[in-house]
């Protein structure tokens, strides 16, 4: 009998999570670009701020146009992402 877990969840820091499947781009937020994506995602009412009122470490942009801002570095969250991928190619392994 296999174990049932919650396919797809990436943990985003701070005990936020968000559905990996959704995930188009993790990103830095240093770039004059990436600022302005924040802003006009505000605008549209499409921010998603998980940063926990810590400094902005990446910025995470889904399939539904959502802009997830993260305290946690870029490279992390992508770690996570790719070691979940991983594990779940792993799963069907006898």
């Amino acid at each position: 009998m296999k174990s049932t877990q919650v396919p797809g969840l990436v943990n985003v820091g701070y005990g936020n999570y968000l559905a990996g499947p959704r995930v188009v781009a993790i990103l830095s937020p240093l770039s004059a670009p990436m600022k302005r994506l924040r802003e006009e995602a505000r605008e549209r009412g499409k921010l998603v701020d998980a940063t926990q009122g810590r400094r902005t470490r990446s910025i995470i942009v889904t399939d539904t146009d959502h802009v997830i801002l993260s305290g946690v570095q870029a490279e992390t969250i992508a770690q996570r992402y790719l070691g979940q991928a991983a594990d779940a190619d792993g799963a069907d392994a006898p």
